[in-house]
């Protein structure tokens, strides 16, 4: 059951033609509107390096020492960012440190199957954090 305050977030479907799904949500940072992917396989909340760039020029962009591991390889570098200010629905988030990577390659398959752009993932972190209740049927995502 969830709680009285929870905030109810649309999950726009994404259909992958033939190799499943991919639920996506809206977000809003920097006073713009993005979509994320939401991956309940991904430990942590990930930004396209790029896409972030463009979005804020002067945001913080940090190198870490650690490798990232999924998408295919545990060789990808990472980089981390501190975000203020992340609209999740109704949710503000004050404080996100996100991983920053290259997901350009989500980008251009998304592209190639006609789908929108997304600045990243939405990770396990946040899930956890926000108790999050996601129902397919009915097309939301509750977090509390």
């Amino acid at each position: 059951m969830p709680k009285a305050n929870a905030v109810t977030i649309p999950l726009d479907i994404i259909d992958l033609h033939g190799d499943g799904y991919h639920p996506v949500i809206d977000i809003v940072l920097y006073n713009q509107p993005f979509k994320l992917v939401l991956d309940t396989g991904a430990s942590r909340t990930a930004f396209d390096h790029q896409l972030l760039q463009k979005a804020n020029q002067s945001a913080t962009i940090t190198a870490s020492e650690r490798l990232s591991t999924g998408l295919g390889t545990n060789t990808m570098i990472s980089a981390t960012a501190v975000l203020e200010n992340v609209w999740l629905g109704n949710l503000l988030i004050p404080e996100l440190e996100v991983a920053v990577l290259d997901l350009s390659t989500i980008n251009i398959a998304y592209a190639d199957m006609g789908h929108p752009e997304v600045l990243g993932v939405l990770g396990s972190d946040i899930l956890m954090r926000y108790h999050a209740v996601i129902d397919y049927g009915k097309k939301i995502m509750l977090l509390n």
